[in-house]
């Protein structure tokens, strides 16, 4: 599958950006998702750019092969069973892309955090671990590892103490909370440092959720 060339709203700093955020939406939303939630976070005063991505549109199995943006299809119900390979692939090298992208613009990779949501959480998961250079950190919300078995073997080593925060809802009946640990199992397993959050709600984002969100990035960035 080719690699896409992802359209993206970007959200710029008053002043030169030092460090840049690459969010991933979930299925079916687009870009602006996540933009209202950006001022709650405090750092684009900072210095921090936000990229946030549109994914392609592409008929979603699971949904009855209806055009929806998406970053992979869903064959099943079932999250983990016959996953969309070469679309995951094509969605982790257009982010490579984006982050290509900040470092070309003079963001240094320590200072590149990935975030996602959902599906947009699985593609960030597989491509911040597997990229060559030491990123800043990865947020993973709402979602699991789409290629557990490939991560295992493509873990880079520059990326494999990477901070992971993964936040997920017990009552999430799209992603359910217990494929959420078992990723957070797995990536223990193989030595990336992933720090866990629950929270009491469904497929979605609560109040509590940003404020840890607010703390891990300040941590993170500086």
């Amino acid at each position: 599958m080719q690699t896409p060339t992802l359209e993206r709203l970007i959200i710029e700093p008053p002043c030169p950006a030092t460090a840049s955020v690459i969010w991933l939406h979930g299925l079916g939303a687009d870009g602006h998702d996540f933009e209202p939630l950006v001022p709650e976070l405090g750092l684009v005063e900072r210095g921090v750019r936000f990229i946030l991505p549109h994914a392609p549109s592409l008929p979603v199995t699971v949904n009855g092969g209806y055009v929806m943006p998406a970053w992979y299809d869903i064959r099943w119900p079932d999250l983990r069973r016959d996953a969309d390979e070469a679309g995951i692939r094509a969605s982790v090298a257009a982010v490579g892309d984006l982050i290509q992208t900040e470092i070309d613009r003079g963001v240094v990779p320590e200072r590149i955090v990935l975030a996602g949501f959902s599906q947009g959480g699985a593609i960030v998961l597989h491509a911040g671990l597997t990229y060559p250079q030491r990123l800043g950190g990865i947020m993973a919300l709402s979602t699991y590892l789409a290629l557990p078995d490939a991560l295992a073997a493509e873990l880079q080593a520059a990326n494999s103490a990477t901070p992971i925060f993964m936040a997920h809802g017990t009552d999430d009946p799209i992603a359910p909370f217990a494929v959420a640990q078992a990723s957070r199992d797995q990536l223990t397993a193989l030595g990336c440092p992933v720090a866990f959050h629950s929270y009491h709600m469904p497929h979605s984002v609560c109040p509590d959720e940003v404020a840890d969100i607010r703390a891990w990035l300040c941590k993170i960035l500086g």
